[in-house]
């Protein structure tokens, strides 16, 4: 396996050039080399595997000749169903699922049913301009992303030969990381007295200690609880899908998600309260499922128990919604 400069590996059919970039090598199905540079190793690695995706499934390699663009007849439609499915399916699921709305939502009536590479800059432009009246700032940062990426990895894997949005731009002012507002430890006192009594209150407190995602807290199970060294591991999520009315279980949001954290004094003691009180809680046969998803750092399936959900909603015996946190706030 080759490595980069300073000697750490790089992975398969990947290796550093004395210039710095990244050089990835790839032979399709037919025999034929192709191989790309690029500044950062992460882009390599997204290369390499959408090529390999697309050679697998009888796609166009990792190149294709810019004479022969104009034969390709593939629809936006077309390209974002195989993009979705089969090269960024991957992603946690909340991601794919915001790219498939605001595709469908803002992208679809527009450019959807033109062929790939008709798509020009007016048009990405047009879509942009037709959400202006009725979307926030942070729904058209989504939607741009969503038609960057799905672009990116159009022109990446040979199937446009440029960025149809390129020059393409948005003014409409997105919240930034300054206007969030965090609660001073005074403030999260006052919520959590102010919460005290509810039937969230542990989840609220338990998630000010560890800093998890809702969905993390959600889809925590008793076997990633270590009681003796005191420290939970965060090694899926659980949301569920509203328009397939069903619970699915994933991996966390990105590779570095994965994690082991030590609990506080306050955060062990929840976990103790909520044990000590499970076999009196309400159980709802939605519990009785085993949900499997693929761990994102081996490839292999994993299962997630449903009985053995640490939270539950008191209520109904079921998993609480993400949505059920917001309108409960």
């Amino acid at each position: 396996m080759e490595k980069n400069l300073k000697g750490k590996e790089c992975g398969k059919g990947i290796c550093q050039r004395k210039d710095g970039l990244y050089l990835a090598r790839f032979v399709d199905k037919a025999g034929k080399r192709h191989d790309k540079c690029f500044q950062k190793l992460p882009e390599d690695r997204n290369w390499l595997e959408e090529a390999r995706v697309l050679d697998r499934q009888g796609g166009q390699g990792a190149e294709v000749c810019e004479e022969n663009f104009a034969s390709h007849d593939m629809t936006v439609d077309a390209w974002f169903e195989f993009w979705i499915e089969n090269i960024v399916g991957d992603l946690a699921p909340n991601t794919r699922r915001n790219y498939r709305e605001r595709y469908v939502n803002n992208i679809q009536s527009v450019i959807g049913k033109m062929p790939l590479r008709d798509v020009c800059p007016m048009h990405c432009k047009k879509i942009l301009i037709e959400m202006d009246a009725d979307y926030a700032g942070s729904t058209f940062r989504q939607t741009y992303i969503a038609m960057g990426t799905m672009f990116r990895s159009a022109v990446m894997n040979g199937m446009i030969p440029k960025h149809p949005m390129d020059g393409v731009g948005y003014t409409k002012p997105v919240r930034v990381p300054s206007d969030i507002k965090y609660l001073t430890v005074e403030e999260q006192e006052k919520f959590l007295e102010a919460a005290k009594g509810s039937y969230n209150y542990y989840q609220y407190a338990h998630i000010l200690e560890t800093g998890l995602r809702t969905g993390e807290m959600i889809g925590l199970t008793w076997d990633c609880i270590d009681w003796e060294k005191r420290t939970l591991t965060v090694n899926k999520t659980l949301e569920f899908r509203q328009k397939q009315t069903e619970w699915r279980a994933g991996p966390p949001k990105t590779v570095t998600s994965y994690r082991t954290i030590p609990l506080t004094n306050r955060a062990y003691d929840i976990l103790i309260a909520v044990h000590a009180s499970k076999e009196f809680r309400k159980q709802s046969p939605v519990l009785d499922q085993t949900l499997i998803y693929v761990d994102r750092r081996t490839g292999q399936n994993s299962t997630l128990v449903m009985r053995n959900l640490v939270f539950i909603n008191f209520r109904t015996g079921e998993p609480s919604k993400n949505s059920s946190y917001d309108t409960h706030l």
